[in-house]
């Protein structure tokens, strides 16, 4: 009987970067076995789907030239850097080139807890999607430590700045020392990290330096991270996919040019994207060549760009899709937020809103009436773990209405910011109604079919309803006077964020 099975091998490439060489030679092993596309992933690694044949020759090939793989059942985790940004979105006043080298080569051990190393300047790369967060300080050399507990969103910052050299090392400690204290997620003590911080300077030293100020991640931006792009006298170039698949074919003519232009490396993003520093002016129409021959786009809408999706997840790649349709025939502006696609409970997303597929106890139900939750994270910083639910129980069609809504709720908390922020740049004196407090949140209901509010201050006169009639005093035969939909089918949501149609 032929073995039909799909199997997932999986290429870490520490801190997104990947010497061309290398990759050369993993592509052409890849060609080698019959293999056309590949894909990336979120944590800047890459994937492969390969028949059972494939597997056998691919193995071969890819142990004959030294190249790492794993089947993605028992895989470890890539370590996440922004090492992409350097020099490009972002230029630090310490962490360089070797510095992300020096720690990325001290790693004499593969880690199964996720680690990111994060310049604290920059917001193209994940903070705190990593088990072990390390973000740079603003003394040389010196990193903050966030803990993230396995599959939570519990946070705990080492008490201690870490030297950049240590990080292996820690990161060596920390892993074993969490499976001794054998703490599971369901009885989680508050102290677990101070547990974990005692137990690990038990066993071993390091060179510190106390916290004299706390960490301040900056405002979310997403730099636009396609297409050529100028810095100094140089271009760099970053390709993104729509179907997050990169042909083997193309990649191959990537590393050639690179190798023909004395290009070192490539670089893999968390957007599953590529990035390609260094081009000189003079190379570009070689650039230009291999863009047009595979037929690359390079000039996707920005609304597009700032989506995360799970690794090779086709339901939630098709959910983007149709949601980015909505908003280009709406002609929504999304600058400053990134969205997440979160369809399996323990996957760890990356988003200032996600749209959350709600788990069901009938696997064979029918996608039309799947249901997600709306959330967004607090202040709408992607980097937050406090997440705010916008709405819940929303059905496909109905997700980018409540999407827009939410953009426009962002957009009027960003005008009231700048507001306050010119009016302190003109030194103006302040007003009553400037230094007066921020009123009550007032709350309606809202029919979630056609969208009608019930407002307890207006009431419903058509119906009888008069004004200041709490929405819990309503008969509950009462209807939505629009679709006639039942009472409980309203949800209360804050005034200023329904959805008016």
């Amino acid at each position: 009987m032929i073995n039909k099975k799909i199997y997932t091998i999986v290429v870490n490439l520490p801190g997104g970067i990947v010497a061309t060489g290398y990759l050369l030679t993993a592509l052409q092993a890849l060609a080698k076995a019959g293999i056309q596309e590949v894909q990336l992933g979120t944590r800047q690694q890459l994937f492969v789907k390969v028949n059972a044949q494939q597997l056998t020759l691919l193995e071969t090939e890819l142990r004959s030239h030294y190249i790492a793989f794993e089947l993605i059942e028992k895989s470890s985790p890539n370590i996440v850097s922004s090492y992409v940004n350097e020099g490009v979105f972002e230029n630090s006043n310490w962490l360089s080139e070797g510095v992300y080298k020096d720690v990325l080569n001290l790693f004499d051990f593969t880690p199964q807890l996720k680690i990111n190393l994060v310049d604290n300047t920059q917001t193209f790369v994940p903070y705190f999607t990593g088990n072990l967060n390390f973000i740079a300080s603003k003394i040389n050399n010196y990193w903050y430590l966030y803990l993230r507990y396995p599959q939570t969103n519990q946070l705990y910052l080492w008490p201690v700045l870490i030297y950049t050299t240590d990080i292996p090392l820690l990161s060596k400690q920390i892993e074993p020392t969490l499976q001794k204290l054998g703490i599971t997620t369901k009885i989680l003590p508050a102290d677990w990290g101070t547990l974990v911080y005692k137990q690990v300077n038990l066993v071993a030293s390091f060179i510190t330096h106390p916290i004299t100020e706390a960490l301040h991640v900056p405002t979310f931006m997403m730099p636009y991270y396609e297409g050529f792009n100028r810095y100094g006298n140089k271009s760099w170039l970053g390709i993104y996919r729509r179907d997050e698949v990169f042909s083997v074919a193309f990649l191959l003519d990537v590393c050639s040019v690179c190798i023909q232009t004395k290009i070192g490396q490539v670089y893999t993003t968390p957007w599953k994207s590529i990035v390609v520093k260094g081009i000189e002016n003079a190379d570009r129409k070689l650039w230009d060549y291999v863009l047009s021959k595979h037929r690359i786009n390079v000039r996707h809408a920005a609304n597009e760009l700032n989506w995360q999706i799970e690794d090779m997840c086709s339901d939630g790649l098709n959910l983007k899709r149709f949601l980015i349709r909505q908003f280009d025939k709406e002609d929504v502006r999304t600058f400053g937020l990134c969205f997440a696609v979160k369809t399996m409970p323990n996957s760890s997303i990356w988003g200032s809103v996600i749209i959350e597929k709600k788990n069901t106890d009938h696997p064979a139900q029918r996608k039309s009436v799947d249901k997600y939750d709306i959330w967004y994270t607090q202040d709408f910083n992607p980097n937050s773990k406090e997440y705010v639910l916008f709405r819940s129980d929303v059905a496909k069609e109905n997700i980018a209405t409540y999407l827009i809504s939410l953009c426009k709720y962002f957009y009027e908390l960003k005008n009231d910011e700048e507001g306050i922020l010119h009016r302190i740049y003109r030194e103006d004196t302040p007003t009553a109604a400037n230094t007066s407090k921020e009123p009550p949140t007032h709350f309606v209901h809202q029919c979630e079919h056609c969208f009608t509010i019930y407002d307890c201050d207006l009431g419903d006169i058509d119906n009888g309803i008069p004004p200041g009639t709490d929405f819990s005093q309503l008969p509950e035969h009462y209807a939505c006077n629009t679709c006639e939909a039942p009472k409980q089918d309203f949800v209360m949501v804050i005034k200023k964020t329904a959805v008016v149609l």
